[in-house]
Formats: structure tokens, C-alpha cells, sequence
């Protein structure tokens, strides 16, 4: 399975701040935001990434994770020229993706919780199986602002409605998704919404409408994030320094590389001398 990382939104709910550096730049207590992102990937076994960046921003984010050998991964970059939604970056990223299954994390996405490196192995090995796809549900007190997913105690998708009045479930889906490879026909094929946009629900209703949608869903263990406001990225912060300092690391992507067993410590220890002579 290959990896997405859609790096790509201008971030205008928070200009200023935006306005002399990407959203996905943005540091959220003491990493930038898209370490986060590339956590989650690395966490569930992927190796080979794109990350879609605004025109012009390739250089940005290659000056902050290179080519991702420092992590024992290969990083590639593809700029998408102009912002068609969030299922465009399976267009984009088609001839990355070749003949692979897909996962694709949104830039401004943060997850952590005991047991989340189980939850994305889990995922990528029944895309693996059965083929389909598969999306979290995580539990909210209020989905009604959200896309809610209702689905059955096998963790079939039933439905998908965004912003309903009188949610199904009291889960809604998070930006990470698995696909098999039908999702690059799938995304050429949708139509664009009112808005204009190729809408990442038009793609998991056509999985849905095809009875290969599957959830797994996140309890209270989780934490997520949309860090697309001053509030979000604020509580992000707040949450991620204060696991932090229970003694787990998060979002640490040296620790997730020596983990996965793709570099040493040693070796890690070789690259950061390099890099500061």
C-alpha cells in the first residue's frame, strides 16, 4: 500500500497566520502539523508517500522532510495546480498510485491513542483481504456538523450523510481512508458538487452503493484533531503536550521509523550529524 498525504488547502480559516507559511507547515506544540499526518502513515506500515503540496510550496516542505530517507521512507512531491477537492488527489497522485492500493491522509488530520498503530494494521491488511474500503468512525457527542457514518456491529457501512439534522450514529469520519486500486477510477469518475469539488463522501458512496465500505470505529481512547481553526490547532497543542508529558511521544517520527525497525538509532545519530556540519 502506498500513501497520500494532501498537503494542499490554503488555509484561509487562519489567515493571517497562513499567509507567509503552508497550514500544513503550521507547528503544533513542538512538530509541524504534517509530522502528524506522516506519523499516521508510518504507524500503519507505509513506506512510499506523495505528499500533494500547493503550487510553488514544493521546496518548503522538501527543505523540512527531504526525500524521507532520514526516516527510512521514500517521499515523493507533486504540486496540485489548482484546489478541486479532496478526491482529486487520487488524479493527482494516479500514476504514484499505479496498480497499489492507496491510503490517503489529510494534512491537517492529527490522531493518537493506545492501540492506534493496531487500528491502522488493521485497516491495511483488510484492504489486503477483502479489497473495498475501509474509513474510521470516531464518536462525537454532537455529529450533526459532520459526515456520519452509520454502519452494523460487523462494521459494514450502512450509510453516509453530511450534516444531517438527525444523525444515524453518533460517528462521524475523520480525513484518513484506505482504498483499493478502484479508487483512482472511481475519483475520475464522480461528478464535481454544487461547490465545485470532487467530494471525498462521493467516493465512499460509490464503495458504499457497491456493499465495500467498512468502519472501523475510534472509542474515547482516540483523540482527533482538524486543525483547520485557531481554536483546533490551540487544542491540539494543548493535548499533545500534555500526553507528551505522560511520557508517550507523539507524532515522533524517528521513534516511529526505529520502531518499524527502517533505520537504527545509531543510524539516526550518523544522519543528524550530517545534517548540522
Amino acid at each position: 500500500m502506498k500513501g497520500i498525504i494532501l498537503a494542499a488547502g490554503k488555509g484561509t480559516r487562519l489567515y493571517p497566520i497562513t499567509l507567509p507559511v503552508c497550514k500544513p507547515l503550521l507547528p503544533v506544540y513542538d512538530k509541524p502539523l504534517i509530522y502528524y499526518s506522516l506519523a499516521t502513515l508510518m504507524q500503519a506500515g507505509i513506506r512510499e508517500i506523495l505528499v500533494i503540496v500547493p503550487p510553488g510550496e514544493i521546496k518548503s516542505f522538501s527543505n523540512l522532510l527531504g526525500d524521507g530517507s532520514y526516516f527510512g521512507i521514500k517521499i515523493q512531491y507533486k504540486e496540485q495546480k489548482e484546489a478541486k477537492g479532496i478526491a482529486d488527489a487520487f488524479i493527482v497522485g494516479d500514476e504514484f498510485i499505479g496498480d497499489d492500493s492507496v491510503c490517503l491522509a489529510l494534512g491537517d488530520n492529527i490522531f493518537f491513542g493506545t492501540g492506534f498503530r493496531q487500528k491502522l494494521r488493521s485497516a491495511v491488511k483488510g484492504i489486503a483481504k477483502t479489497n473495498g474500503a475501509t474509513i474510521f468512525g470516531y464518536y462525537v457527542n454532537d455529529p450533526r456538523p459532520f459526515g456520519v457514518v452509520e454502519f452494523d456491529e460487523d462494521g459494514k457501512a450502512m450509510s453516509i450523510e453530511e450534516k444531517p439534522s438527525n444523525p444515524k450514529s453518533n460517528y462521524i469520519v475523520p480525513g484518513l481512508y484506505f482504498y483499493d486500486n478502484q479508487v483512482v477510477d472511481i475519483a475520475k469518475n464522480i461528478e464535481p458538487s454544487d461547490r465545485g469539488e470532487l467530494e471525498i463522501t462521493s467516493v465512499n458512496n460509490a464503495y458504499l452503493e457497491k456493499g465495500e465500505l467498512h468502519v472501523l470505529p475510534l472509542g474515547a481512547e482516540f483523540s482527533w484533531f482538524d486543525a483547520g481553526t485557531a481554536d483546533s490547532l490551540y487544542d491540539a497543542a494543548g493535548a499533545i503536550r500534555a500526553a507528551q508529558r505522560s511520557g508517550k511521544m507523539i507524532g515522533c517520527l524517528e521513534e516511529i521509523a526505529v520502531q518499524n525497525h527502517w533505520v537504527t538509532i545509531d543510524e539516526l545519530h550518523e544522519k543528524a550529524d550530517q545534517m548540522h556540519k
